[in-house]
């Protein structure tokens, strides 16, 4: 893996991928949320199937890993984390003492937005974790369901009708958790940007082709879907660009 832009190295180690992706103002907490996704080169989110699997690498897989290693949280909607099999959080090697020096927990929580509540509260995901997982859901869920959430997670309701996602970040933040990674999927990618929360898109783009539709009848979603963002198109500024194996890595942040 090289890194092109803004300036040139080739064979990134680990360590010089936590540089490149280095939290602004690591290890000081800033409140950023950064999004990071996988697309083909002509804007397929998915593959056959509905997941990221088909279009990820091993580049692409590595990044990932040494981008949840130094969040706070990791920010995704439920129906993600069912189709995808979420488990808890790791400890990296290496990565426990820089976090606990940073005033982390050993691994980042993991939050699951859904209004529903349609959870599986017998997976690892509420069984195992090494910090409790957090369920970000209205109050117009089902009081009952929410009440056997809330044995098993840390339940946050944020909105009445609606999940107000500047509510959940605010009280997020209020607990320490200020560096937000998001993993999507496509309509919470878009909800967030949105509501003009989303600081960086970690956009990796894959050296595959979708076309306009698969033959199994998946849907094929762009990275970002949902609402409507407020006075799009908006400009973003690109930050830097990684290279390994045809797969570029890009970072774009709000100006």
């Amino acid at each position: 893996m090289r890194l092109l832009l803004p300036y040139l190295r080739d064979d990134l180690t680990d360590d010089d991928l936590d540089e490149v992706y280095a939290w602004p103002g690591w290890p000081e907490p800033l409140p950023w949320l950064r999004a990071n996704m996988v697309a083909t080169a002509d804007g397929s989110a998915r593959s056959p199937g509905g997941l990221s699997e088909g279009i990820s690498s091993r580049g692409d897989k590595r990044v990932f890993g040494r981008l949840r290693a130094f969040a706070d949280v990791v920010l995704a909607g439920a129906g993600t984390a069912r189709a995808e099999g979420y488990r808890p959080a790791k400890v990296k090697p290496g990565a426990a003492e820089r976090r606990a020096a940073a005033g982390q927990a050993p691994v980042p929580a993991i939050a699951l937005v859904t209004r529903s509540l349609h959870l599986d509260l017998a997976s690892p995901l509420f069984t195992e974790p090494l910090v409790p997982t957090i369920v970000i859901t209205s109050a117009s869920s089902d009081p009952d369901r929410r009440a056997q959430v809330a044995r098993v997670a840390d339940v946050v309701v944020a909105g009445d009708q609606e999940i107000d996602l500047r509510v959940a970040l605010a009280v997020l933040h209020e607990r320490g958790l200020v560096r937000v990674h998001g993993e999507g999927g496509p309509h919470l990618l878009g909800d967030l940007a949105a509501a003009g929360v989303l600081d960086e898109l970690l956009l990796t783009v894959s050296p595959l082709l979708a076309g306009g539709s698969y033959a199994d009848g998946t849907d094929i979603y762009r990275v970002l879907a949902g609402g409507p963002v407020p006075d799009a198109p908006q400009k973003l500024a690109l930050h830097h660009v990684l290279e390994d194996d045809g797969s570029l890595f890009l970072s774009y942040r709000r100006p």
